[in-house]
């Protein structure tokens, strides 16, 4: 991997990714295109390193020339899933009580995959209000009181709060990129 392509690389999961790499959101998502990088090869590397945070990628699924990757915090997401309206809109889409996360996360890799649209239990593994969720499923996606990160429904001031955090993080991250840092530097991984 050539330095160029990995600056790219970091650049891009950094605007994408920060809340998760900065550890106050339990997963970000990305869609990255297959000719630009070498995927596998940096998920492994990245894994590698970033693993020491606790911080997981994995490819979800693969479409033309675009694979679908997970950014996770093992234990943030856990306890996600583990909330009881979480689960409850988990359940309805067929995911078991006694599954594994990597039992869950392949199952959604699985939905996503075999659907048109996004299932839309993708917004309890991105730390969704689980209302905001409802809200989403029930207007089919219509009737938002704004949109940001997701479509909010309810609570508008708390999703204000937190939308503002993430993009202090996105901010801070790709401040420290551009200043020359790599993305390791940035976030203290040796």
């Amino acid at each position: 991997m050539s330095y160029a392509e990995c600056t790219r690389f970091e650049q891009k999961i950094a605007f994408h990714m920060a809340p998760s790499l900065l550890g106050i959101k339990c997963a970000n998502l990305i869609s990255l295109n297959q000719t630009e990088f070498n995927i596998p090869e940096y998920l492994e590397y990245f894994n590698k390193k970033f693993s020491k945070k606790g911080l997981i990628f994995k490819i979800l699924c693969t479409h033309h020339n675009k694979t679908l990757v997970l950014l996770y915090n093992k234990i943030l997401l856990e306890h996600q899933l583990q909330k009881k309206k979480n689960f409850e809109i988990l359940e309805k889409y067929g995911y078991h009580e006694s599954s594994t996360l990597e039992e869950r996360l392949h199952l959604l890799s699985r939905r996503i995959e075999s659907s048109e649209q996004f299932p839309h239990e993708i917004g309890v593994f991105l730390g969704y209000p689980a209302d905001d969720i409802l809200g989403f499923i029930k207007n089919k996606g219509e009737n938002y009181m704004f949109c940001g990160y997701w479509k909010v429904y309810h609570n508008p001031e708390h999703a204000r709060k937190i939308f503002l955090n993430y993009d202090k993080c996105r901010n801070f991250l790709c401040n420290k990129l551009n200043q020359g840092y790599n993305i390791y530097q940035a976030l203290k991984i040796s």
